[in-house]
């Protein structure tokens, strides 16, 4: 029986084994004569399906999660790297290997308490985060209320928040709000006098550039900045 004429594969480096090949075209044992053939093993030449090549018991890990196929060839006392010919490229290339069922099976367990432990690592440093932003985030307030006594207390703390929040690209993130420079801090409140205490907003909506919009409410945001600073709470009020 004609048997398909395969390029001859490069000698497999050895750390991956044996090597068995993918047919592109249907092909036969020379042993067993079963056929067409989805996986074999070239020997002298010559393609033997895997149960005459002693590898009919492995399973097939298709490429792509790089942890389980490592754990899964650990786990394994017998493998095989498989490959397929691109007529395009010129060469082989891995599309999987042949593990033993036990192997994959001891490697998927410990890929899940891998999984697991990540898991948990990712809850712990989201609560060391978290608690590392609130305390910057009343290091924050703190400042806010240094340099502008008369703020209301409320409202420092909700401007620290908005300034210091991770991944926002925010004032308070920045190198120098991260070290609590007097230029960020004061640059925070600014923006949340001009947003919440002024008509800014409307002018940018009814189509005012934006520096015309921040001449217009000059004056009005220091006046604010001015009453935080010295003011008394009754003209606060």
């Amino acid at each position: 029986m004609a048997t398909e004429a395969l390029p001859t594969p490069p000698a497999p480096p050895p750390r991956y084994g044996l090597l068995v090949v993918q047919p592109l075209r249907r092909t036969h044992c020379v042993g067993c004569r079963r056929g067409p053939l989805s996986m074999l093993i070239l020997e002298d030449a010559a393609p033997r399906c895997l149960d005459c090549a002693d590898l009919g018991h492995l399973v097939f890990l298709a490429r792509g999660d790089t942890a389980l196929t490592r754990r899964s060839r650990e786990e394994s006392g017998l493998s095989a790297v498989v490959v397929r010919f691109n007529r395009r490229k010129g060469r082989y290339e891995r599309q999987g290997v042949l593990v033993e069922e036990a192997g994959l099976r001891r490697a998927e367990e410990r890929c899940l308490a891998d999984a697991e432990a990540r898991r948990r690592r990712r809850v712990r440093d989201a609560g060391r985060r978290a608690a590392q932003d609130l305390r910057f985030a009343e290091a924050f307030a703190a400042e806010i209320l240094r340099l502008f006594p008369r703020c209301p207390e409320e409202r420092a703390h909700g401007i620290a928040a908005h300034a210091s929040l991770r991944g926002s690209g925010r004032v308070g993130r920045s190198a120098a709000g991260r070290a609590l420079a007097e230029g960020p801090v004061v640059s925070a409140v600014v923006a949340s006098v001009r947003h919440l205490d002024t008509p800014y907003d409307r002018l940018l909506m009814s189509g005012v550039p934006r520096h015309e919009a921040r001449r217009r409410i000059a004056a009005d945001v220091e006046a604010r900045l001015r009453m935080w600073r010295n003011g008394s709470a009754a003209q606060q009020r």
